[in-house]
């Protein structure tokens, strides 16, 4: 009789951890919450997982730490918690560090190395008029990138390049900078994280690219757009992600991550990503 109880006890434990397993889903960038981060990064990461969150990307690395912790620390810290490292937006790659960038990336458990704006002083923002710019010379951007990715890619992990608006914008040489970077690198060493927000705000119809690009687009950014263009939770703007999603097997899409650069109207960053994940059962993300 005691050996059946236990049993219906273990029984009911493992049906229960089941459960709270299923409910983790969906993926998000510390980006949004950066701000908590920077104060307690632990209990910042405890809480979105405590959503129900259940990948991340990270968005600061320095002096081969991630948010201070080692990458074997920040590894098993997340993985303590039940949040996967899945992508990381390396603001300061470049060629002379990418080898040790690289080593460090894998070593904490990351899956992508982003590019999220043109590395190595080729992207500008100026905080006067708050707008963003690149280069002109996209061929030095090309090889670059190329250099980078083919370490990442011989490293085992997937390169990827984050968009903006300003690369869907032609240049002085009539180039469209999103096409040449499509049209020139290899998608055996760089593809592409889409920022729907950024895609729409240049005026450009994400489904498009992927009817051009098909397989390209790896991993998706989610943030909607309120009725005047600012940055809003999912569900909580005008853009059809609905539509968007419908084509998700055309992009190529793996994995997607919520953000929200700035919040409005007295909502906090964690209230905005709390808001986000129920907005994405409205339009079937799982």
């Amino acid at each position: 009789m005691k050996n059946r109880i236990l049993s219906l006890i273990i029984v009911s434990i493992l049906f229960n951890l089941s459960l709270s397993a299923q409910k983790k889903w969906g993926g998000m960038t510390l980006y949004t919450v950066r701000t908590e981060m920077g104060k307690d990064p632990k209990a910042t990461l405890k809480a979105v997982a405590d959503l129900g969150y259940k990948y991340i990307e990270a968005v600061d690395y320095n002096n081969g730490k991630f948010y201070g912790m080692t990458p074997d620390e920040f590894k098993s810290y997340t993985k303590s918690i039940g949040l996967q490292p899945i992508s990381i937006h390396m603001g300061g790659m470049n060629t002379k560090d990418a080898d040790k960038q690289i080593a460090d990336v894998k070593a904490a458990g990351f899956k992508y190395f982003i590019a999220p704006v043109p590395p190595m002083g080729m992207f500008k923002f100026d905080p006067k008029t708050r707008s963003l710019s690149m280069t002109e010379d996209v061929d030095r951007l090309v090889g670059v990138l190329d250099t980078i990715s083919r370490k990442a890619t011989a490293a085992g992990l997937e390169f990827l390049y984050h968009n903006h608006a300003f690369e869907f914008e032609k240049n002085s040489k009539g180039i469209v900078p999103i096409d040449y970077l499509l049209e020139k690198l290899d998608p055996k060493y760089v593809n592409f994280q889409m920022d729907l927000y950024w895609v729409t705000k240049a005026g450009v119809d994400p489904v498009a690219y992927f009817q051009k690009h098909p397989g390209r687009f790896k991993i998706w950014h989610v943030k909607d757009m309120d009725d005047q263009g600012r940055f809003a939770p999912v569900g909580k703007g005008t853009i059809d992600f609905g539509r968007i999603l419908k084509n998700k097997k055309l992009s190529g899409m793996k994995y997607y991550i919520v953000e929200q650069d700035q919040v409005f109207d007295g909502m906090t960053p964690m209230e905005a990503i709390k808001t986000s994940k129920e907005g994405l059962t409205k339009f079937g993300f799982n």
